[in-house]
């Protein structure tokens, strides 16, 4: 009995090591992983470099270029952020106005739903030609295509908020901006981190999509540049630092959340 009770100790033991495995070696194992099926294809099939560059090609013009990638890092980099909060405050206030004017839910649904049933490979033209070919139009790109997500959360959280909580809250006097401020908006705040971790990995698409229709600097810029002069590994490590940039910023949204809504998983 001793000995199975050890061995379900050791094995308990090895179970929480395991579920306790922090992110960036389960991040720096993936990515091991996906080089390495990258690799076997180019191998395998003998795939030549302008269809499918080496790991280590896509490597070494990561190191030769790096300076060049990093400033256009920056660029995207802006352009997400400031989209993720143009696109987070708006949501917020459709919400809030869909949730304390019923009447105005009937006008903002249709501005709602049209925002997402039009691609953003139509709406880029038109930003481009409104807010010129800077960094304003991916700005909007990014607010837009996160617009939807953020404000259907944001709602549904809000309007599903316990009858509970709000009839104790009515019966001692508590007011309309007091029920909002003190248990609609903390009641909302589990439902709303989940269309912000989704908006965080949405975003890039809108900012990229803009600099692919009109931009002078940006790594969708720089792919495009680099598929046009045939310098697909050049191509592939934009894409790279893109796909990272994108997983970091979750990573990083995702432990902000958890730290500012620590009721969010009990």
């Amino acid at each position: 009995m001793s000995d199975m009770s050890s061995l379900q100790i050791a094995s308990n033991q090895h179970d929480m090591k395991r579920q306790k495995m922090h992110p960036v070696v389960r991040i720096v194992i993936s990515l091991l992983v996906i080089l390495g099926l990258w690799q076997a294809v180019v191998v395998i099939f003998d795939m030549p470099s302008f269809i499918l560059p080496a790991p280590v090609e896509v490597l070494t013009r990561l190191v030769m270029r790096f300076d060049v990638l990093m400033k256009h890092t920056f660029v995207t980099g802006q352009e997400i952020i400031l989209g993720l909060l143009l696109g987070l405050g708006m949501g917020l206030m459709f919400a809030l106005q869909m949730l304390l004017f019923k009447p105005l839910k009937r006008w903002l649904l249709p501005i709602l739903i049209a925002s997402q049933a039009v691609p953003v490979f139509a709406i880029a033209p038109v930003l481009m030609l409104w807010l010129g070919y800077g960094i304003a139009s991916k700005v909007v790109m990014a607010a837009i295509i996160i617009f939807f997500p953020v404000t259907t959360c944001c709602y549904d959280g809000l309007r599903n908020t316990p009858t509970g909580y709000l009839d104790l809250a009515k019966t001692m006097g508590a007011s309309k901006w007091q029920l909002l401020k003190h248990i609609q908006l903390p009641a909302a705040l589990p439902t709303l981190a989940s269309g912000i971790r989704v908006a965080v990995v949405i975003a890039p698409i809108g900012a990229v999509v803009g600099e692919w229709v009109g931009s002078s600097a940006g790594l969708g810029y720089l792919m495009l540049q680099a598929n046009a002069r045939m310098i697909i590994d050049e191509m592939f490590a934009a894409l790279f630092i893109l796909a990272l940039l994108s997983v970091s910023l979750y990573f990083i949204t995702d432990k902000l959340l958890k730290k500012f809504i620590p009721w969010e998983n009990q």
